[in-house]
């Protein structure tokens, strides 16, 4: 690609000008050359600009749309050059649930860049739903996600399990609770993850199972992040539905303590998240990475 064109891209991407040149690492006066290039060699305008604000204008949409497939191929083509030569090389674009990206998938890239230390890595994070609409959108290459819902379009892969349980502050009278019933259960106030959040939906579905309504549980607050809910904890004599993967560190030191609740379990599947159709090499390396990685 030509580098007038990757500056577009930027801009594109960003609606910046400011923004673009961080990320390049260039001045913001040559940002704004290779754009007034681009345009005089394509002669169209590419954006709008509306006070502080620019858009795409319709001719620019074009263009990015056609520029991401040649990017793409780009990419395609350095892999099968790099792999020729054992030198797998390109970009490789992640999105992953709140969850994951926190407490199961750094490692993982970790391992991975030193295996291919010649492909970028990105990673993107926040709820499943979010995760799944950049992958429909093209936004990243694959997605890690945690609710258990599936969507057209997409297939899904099993990588991992996942249970999740009920938590309480070691310094808190709950925590002397040594097991619930589902009744005790609806009755003690609690602490979730917001609304559109894997975990979330998972919950909601094991309850439901249950004949339980998870409207009527005694939800006292919903949080953005497991790590907000952790720090909420300890000053809350509550519980938390969380996944056991993010409270290894505090069962160690004997912050939170499981509380068991009779009869009741929610076991569920982190999962692999691909576009349909054919796979590129990269996220397909990747996923085959994943599955012989031990997490």
């Amino acid at each position: 690609m030509d580098y007038r064109d990757e500056v577009f891209m930027a801009v594109a991407e960003k609606l910046s000008f400011s923004k673009a040149a961080e990320d390049l690492f260039i001045s913001q006066p040559a940002v704004t050359k290779h754009i007034k290039e681009l345009e005089n060699k394509l002669n169209t305008a590419l954006f709008d600009r509306k006070g502080n604000k620019i858009y795409l204008t319709q001719a620019g949409k074009v263009a990015y749309q056609h520029l991401r497939k040649i990017r793409e191929q780009y990419g395609e083509m350095e892999f099968e050059l790099g792999r020729l030569n054992d030198a797998h090389r390109g970009l490789l674009q992640i999105g992953a649930s709140s969850t994951i990206s926190q407490y199961v998938i750094p490692a993982v890239l970790a391992a991975f860049h030193q295996r291919y230390p010649q492909i970028k890595l990105d990673l993107f994070n926040g709820n499943s739903f979010d995760m799944e609409r950049k992958l429909l959108n093209n936004e990243i290459d694959l997605a890690l996600v945690e609710n258990d819902s599936s969507q057209a379009n997409i297939r899904y892969f099993d990588f991992m399990d996942d249970e999740i349980v009920a938590v309480a502050a070691a310094n808190q009278l709950i925590a002397r609770q040594k097991s619930l019933t589902i009744a005790d259960f609806q009755e003690i106030p609690i602490v979730l993850r917001e609304k559109g959040s894997g975990t979330l939906e998972v919950i909601q579905h094991a309850l439901s199972m249950q004949q339980v309504d998870l409207e009527r549980l005694n939800i006292f607050i919903h949080l953005g992040s497991t790590e907000a809910i952790k720090n909420f904890l300890l000053n809350f004599d509550g519980l938390a539905l969380v996944s056991e993967k993010s409270i290894e560190k505090e069962l160690a030191l004997k912050q939170l303590v499981r509380v068991k609740v009779k009869d009741f379990e929610i076991r569920r599947k982190f999962r692999l998240a691909v576009r349909q159709g054919p796979e590129k090499s990269i996220p397909e390396l990747f996923r085959s990475f994943l599955f012989s990685y031990n997490i």
